[in-house]
């Protein structure tokens, strides 16, 4: 009865109140992770004993902990620390709160004083140490917070004194980082009174005579630290960092070296006495001599550090400079005169050796020997001893040395010239090489004679490539005295054409440079070198022979400066220079030859050589877009024609400027794209039905595609770009994934697909919106600009709709107008080999590989070693990517790389010959979410995120090589 009483109550009570599912109360989920803490309190009471205990520790370090968890794991932490006997587990804790206190976004002042505490009560000098580091590392972490520092720096004080050279190394480093110079170091009264008012300059000074050798290296290194902290060193610090000089550790003397040098270059003109001696002298020259000493160190490694630091003093005097490279012979560290000097002076003075007396000729002063002056021994024959070294880092690093210095000094070049001659004939690769390299650096003070040119010039045999490269650059800017030099140089670099003819764009453009920096000298040879006669008709030499060539380049260039040259031209040297200005326009200047090779007085003149030209084709190049920034509907009458005469004339214009050929590329490049957009978006596309123009969808189709690939050469094939040009560079990228997404709805039936892209385009609309917040203003007209005004409206809106909305959108939109940066260029690469020139089959082996070697010069590519491949196609159509490894890569000079690597070729057996095409490829990766991964460690290793675009840009020409594989044998 009572049921039934119920029911009939629910039923009436549901008449009543009707709850339909939009009123019913929606329950609401909060999700929460899972407490660091708790976990790792649960495992810590888990531990049976202190190995346990210390496992789960290094399991939870490999954990990442966020920052609202961080207090409380550390709370966890430190009451784990008090009950805990283990001093290993005890170090592993403190070594956690010291990585805890790191993270972002946790503050760790709250955990100052449970520090402080337990340093106070530890026992093990290992834990205090790493306790200290702890306190370090708080320290860092709070640089606005004084009175923390100055707890801390109490607290590095008060255990300056342990017996543990770790804890003083803890210390003294402390001090380094947080110490300041305006305050005293303690202000507790039970301080110990020599801390008490003193600054911590003084105090980590008093430990340089630690009887550790760490805690001495530890003191100077903090001093050091000071100083890079933007803190005055001392003066008075310069006579104990002169005694550590000659300390028992290499570590401690290696330190001390930085700390001279660094007194040198603070107080350069501060004058200090000479000891046992009434002299006195500069600072600065007084701690080269000290340094130069180093350089006869027992440890390679001091004696690298010396030569360094000495590179770095170019404010020494000129006499201790010059010193360095005066090798004399000392008798108790003085110049031992010879007979013929002590028999001049005697003569002079009028005084002789009468013999009636022992030893009445002998020295009038006693030189004590354990008192010298250690200027004259240290700074004589320094350089000398350091490029004489056992050691090849010694070596390279004396080299390096005597660059900087000869580059401050135009005198201490010369003399120094004849020892980096020397460094040529080193057995150590890396020792020739940067040898030659500096003797580049400081040509422009040096004229080479014959002798020293005899020993550039036999490096010229060297079998490494890298070494013969860095000669001919050597010479494109040595001046020689002679013209038996510039002869002497021309027939060593034809025999090294002759011997290696890979070479051979590398001794043309030696050459080149070798004229131009002296006519005069090449004048007198012109007749020898072109072979002609007075009276006689010489032979017409071959043009195919690269000797001759050669010798024309170096010839043609001296004649840009000697107009008297042309005169001793033969007639088919008049045709020549014709043939080579046309071929080889780079290494061939333009020249004013009037006469009768020349066309009956025809001037063979560069008509874009002229003043200014680089300045009219700039603002030839501004008028053009200018022009092109007046198309504001893109079914503007004549747009078209336009856009199509301006990217004409663009092209035209990179070809004769190359200045200016990055510029005019992707100014083409771009205003393609938008006459692809507008042919594609044409007016009888849109008013038919789509069976009625399915040729007219392919060809949007196809543009659409074509300008996808056109945006990514202009984003990552150009450097140079500002975040304007890239932001305009994505807005067509956009309006291309518009036009592809509406092209699909109408060709293609099915809602789903459609959804996906859909939702992927809005995507990048909002990713386009946050990666470029701040260039929005500019695109507020634009397509884009449309976009994000609509953006509720579309994120709500059916598929349907936003493909309408898409469509009317794309068809009002208007060019956007280009702004061009103040440097922009083109990545480019030129295969030099192989030339594609040949005839002659490569021939190997069925089912075997062929090596074929691969030389190109890289412009303007950022980051060569990842992103340029080098890609393969056979004649069946396969293609294979290589990746040419890191070390077959090098700069040459700035934004210039040079690729020498081979190419391993295999196929099998055809009956004909057939071309291998070769090229260079330049990979990218486009990420459509600007939002990047937020953890610290490195991701090379991770998949990329998705949404990321990956593909490569052919940019150089390709190489056609002919290959023969031949049967194998059975």
């Amino acid at each position: 009865m009572a049921a039934h009483l119920k029911k009939r109550v629910y039923e009436e009570f549901s008449k009543v109140v009707q709850i339909t599912p939009e009123e019913a109360p929606v329950k609401k989920l909060r999700l929460s992770k899972p407490s660091k803490s708790a976990a790792l309190h649960i495992d810590l009471c888990k531990a049976s004993g202190s190995t346990d205990a210390l496992q789960y520790l290094l399991q939870f370090a490999r954990k990442s902990v966020e920052a609202e968890s961080v207090e409380g794991v550390i709370r966890i932490l430190l009451e784990h620390y008090y009950k805990e006997t283990d001093n290993s587990v005890r170090l592993k804790i403190v070594s956690l709160l010291g990585l805890l206190s790191k993270t972002q976004g946790f503050s760790p002042d709250c955990i100052v004083d449970d520090a402080i505490n337990a340093l106070t009560t530890e026992k093990s000098h290992q834990v205090l140490a790493q306790l200290m580091d702890t306190l370090l590392v708080i320290g860092s972490q709070l640089p606005d917070n004084l009175s923390v520092r100055q707890r801390l720096i109490e607290m590095a004080c008060k255990h300056l004194a342990d017996t543990y050279f770790g804890v003083r190394n803890k210390c003294l480093e402390v001090l380094g980082h947080l110490g300041t110079v305006d305050s005293p170091l303690s202000r507790d009264r039970e301080a110990h009174p020599s801390l008490r008012l003193r600054d911590v300059q003084s105090v980590i000074s008093d430990y340089f005579g630690d009887q550790e050798p760490r805690v001495r290296t530890a003191a100077i290194k903090a001093m050091l630290q000071l100083h890079e902290r933007g803190m005055k060193i001392n003066q008075i610090i310069y006579d104990q960092a002169c005694r550590l000089l000659s300390d028992d550790y290499e570590q401690v003397r290696s330190a001390a070296v930085q700390m001279v040098w660094v007194l040198s270059q603070l107080y350069p003109e501060s004058i200090v006495p000479i000891p046992s001696s009434n002299e006195e002298v500069r600072l600065v020259d007084d701690s080269f001599g000290k340094i130069s000493h180093m350089i006869s160190d027992g440890s390679w490694m001091v004696r690298v550090q010396a030569a360094k630091t000495l590179g770095s003093m170019l404010q020494v005097s000129h006499y201790f400079l010059e010193q360095t490279l005066d090798k004399k012979l000392m008798s108790d560290l003085r110049r031992k005169r010879t007979a013929h000097e002590r028999a001049k002076e005697l003569y002079a003075s009028g005084e002789f050796s009468s013999g009636r007396k022992w030893a009445d000729d002998a020295p009038k002063e006693r030189l004590d020997t354990n008192a010298v002056n250690l200027i004259a021994s240290g700074a004589c024959g320094a350089f000398v001893h350091g490029l004489e070294d056992e050691m090849y880092e010694v070596r390279i690093a004396a080299v390096e040395a005597l660059s900087l210095l000869a580059q401050s000094s135009p005198s201490f070049a010369e003399k120094c010239l004849d020892f980096l001659v020397d460094m040529f004939n080193d057995e150590i690769e890396e020792v020739r090489l940067q040898s030659i390299h500096v003797l580049r650096e400081i040509s422009t003070n040096i004229i080479l004679r014959e002798d020293q040119l005899d020993t550039v010039l036999a490096v010229l045999e060297d079998s490494s490539r890298d070494i013969r490269e860095a000669l001919h650059e050597l010479l494109c800017y040595t001046n020689v005295s002679t013209k038996e030099c510039v002869q002497l140089a021309l027939l060593e670099l034809l025999k090294n054409l002759n011997k290696y003819p890979t070479d051979r764009n590398s001794v043309w453009k030696c050459l080149k440079f070798l004229g131009s920096r002296h006519p005069t000298l090449v004048l007198p040879l012109v007749p020898e070198l072109l072979s002609t006669h007075p009276y006689f008709d010489t032979p017409e030499p071959d043009m195919d022979d690269p000797a001759y060539i050669a010798v024309l380049v170096l010839v043609f260039n001296a004649a840009q400066s000697c107009p008297t040259m042309s005169s001793l031209f033969s007639d088919h040297t008049f045709r020549h220079y014709a043939y080579l200005r046309d071929s080889l326009s780079h290494l061939v200047p333009a020249l004013r030859l009037a006469g009768r090779g020349a066309g009956h007085g025809v001037e063979l003149v560069d008509s874009a050589a002229g003043p200014g030209s680089v300045e009219s084709a700039q603002v030839f190049l501004q008028d053009s877009l200018n022009r092109t920034n007046t198309i504001h509907s893109l079914e503007a009458p004549g747009s078209q024609d336009l856009l199509d005469f301006t990217i004409r004339d663009l092209q035209r214009l990179g070809e004769l400027q190359t200045e200016l050929a990055g510029a005019a590329d992707f100014c083409a490049t771009y205003l393609r794209c938008q006459l692809l957009l507008m042919k594609a978006l044409q007016e009888k596309l849109w008013n038919m039905a789509v069976p009625l123009c399915l040729k007219q969808n392919a060809m949007a189709t196809a543009a659409a595609r074509q300008i996808l690939e056109e945006t990514y050469k202009l984003e990552f094939v150009y450097s140079g770009l500002e975040s304007r040009q890239v932001a305009t560079v994505h807005h067509v990228r956009l309006q291309a994934r518009a036009l592809q997404l509406v092209l699909t709805a109408r060709t293609r039936k099915g809602l789903e697909p459609l959804v996906t892209s859909c939702d992927k385009f809005l995507q990048e609309v909002d990713s386009f919106q946050r990666s470029f917040l701040t260039e929005l203003p500019h695109f507020q007209e634009s397509f884009v600009g449309k976009l994000l005004e609509l953006m509720p409206r579309l994120s709500s809106c059916k598929t349907v709709e936003l493909i309408k909305i898409l469509q009317s959108t794309l068809r009002q939109s208007s060019m956007l107008p280009l702004t061009l940066p103040q440097q922009l260029h083109r990545a480019t690469a030129t295969i030099i080999e192989p030339t594609g020139e040949s005839d002659n089959p490569l021939k190997f082996t069925t089912g075997l590989v062929v090596a074929l070697d691969i030389d190109a010069t890289l412009e303007h590519v950022q980051d060569p070693q990842t992103r340029v491949k080098v890609q393969v196609l056979y004649p069946d159509g396969q293609a294979h990517v290589i990746t040419p490894k890191p070390g077959d890569f090098r700069k040459p000079g700035p934004d210039r790389h040079r690729l020498i690597t081979q190419v391993y070729l295999s196929h099998s057996a055809w009956t004909d010959p057939g071309h291998v095409e070769v090229r260079l490829l330049l990979a990218y990766s486009s990420s459509t979410s600007s939002s990047k991964p937020g953890w610290a460690d490195s991701t090379d290793s991770l998949p990329p995120p998705e949404g990321t675009i990956e593909g490569t840009i052919p940019f150089s020409k390709c190489v056609k090589v002919l290959i023969m594989p031949k049967p194998a044998r059975r």
